[in-house]
């Protein structure tokens, strides 16, 4: 009693836990000592497991329920929905491969397809190639491809009859035959161009039939060396002018020409002179006029 008398706080709260006391007997006047069912001790609670507890609440949800019928009080009731979810949610992963179409929007507009032409290369072909590949394809050449290169390469070998110089395709017709070396090429080509360098292309064809009919005639030296420096015959021999030139490309070309059976003047023509410029006319009034040539004068 004294340490109530020394402190009325104490009293105070001890008449609170007796207050409390009374209370709960007034509330629960049947007592929980006869029937010890609804009685759940905290220890257990607290010991208890995940999986205890779930059991232990249903029990003292069922026995409050008994109770508060049986006393006619109402009270309110526990559920335990809350505790054990009816509802069970299960997550499921699957795995697969993404493929492109997958990943792609349904609706996405599509890029339209790009188509890529081959990539043609044209090659030229040299001209000598085009030609054969011409040629087989066709069969033929052309008349001005085949004296092209009749005229890059003379024959080797002249066909003459009595009167004429012959083609090739005529040789079974020719008396005798002349085989025209390397020297005698450039001879020609040499006469060509020191007589009629300035001549037009058909006056060079010309002076080069003139030497050709020398070679044919039974009056000529049987060369062709022979007839270009038989004496008196060509001044370009005379006054050194044949050693000095240098065959250009229209000599060389006439040449060719002439050998291939070309002629700008008949078979019978022997002679050729420039009337301004020799000093000599006995040609132009003893022999016959055939055909002028640009400065050039041919006779028969």
């Amino acid at each position: 009693m004294l340490i109530f008398k020394q402190s009325r706080y104490i009293a105070l709260l001890v008449g609170v836990i007796l207050v409390s006391f009374s209370a709960i007997s007034l509330m629960n006047p049947e007592g929980t000592a006869a029937t010890g069912e609804n009685v759940i001790e905290m220890g257990k609670l607290k010991s208890a497991s995940h999986q205890s507890v779930e059991q232990l609440i249903p029990q003292a949800a069922s026995v409050l329920h008994r109770t508060s019928h049986s006393a006619g009080i109402i009270t309110p009731m526990l559920y335990t929905t809350a505790a054990k979810p009816v509802h069970t949610w299960t997550r499921t992963v699957s795995a697969g491969w993404l493929s492109p179409e997958k990943l792609q929007r349904k609706d996405a507009v599509k890029p339209a397809s790009i188509v890529t032409k081959p990539k043609v290369t044209v090659v030229k072909a040299s001209p000598p190639v085009a030609q054969a590949l011409r040629i087989a394809a066709t069969g033929t050449k052309s008349v001005k491809s085949s004296k092209a290169v009749t005229q890059q390469h003379p024959p080797a070998t002249l066909f003459f009859s009595r009167t004429k110089l012959l083609p090739k395709e005529q040789q079974a017709e020719a008396t005798w035959s002349y085989a025209v070396s390397g020297e005698d090429l450039h001879l020609l080509q040499k006469i060509v161009m020191a007589e009629a360098e300035g001549e037009p292309y058909k006056g060079k064809v010309a002076v080069a039939n003139v030497v050709l009919n020398r070679l044919r005639s039974a009056n000529y030296p049987d060369t062709i060396r022979e007839v270009i420096y038989q004496k008196r015959q060509f001044s370009p021999v005379a006054n050194g002018r044949l050693k000095r030139v240098k065959p250009n490309a229209d000599s060389i070309k006439a040449v060719n020409a002439a050998l291939m059976g070309v002629k700008e003047v008949t078979d019978d023509t022997y002679f050729f002179l420039s009337l301004t410029l020799a000093q000599d006319l006995t040609v132009h009034h003893s022999r016959t006029f055939a055909k002028t040539i640009g400065n050039h004068t041919f006779y028969k």
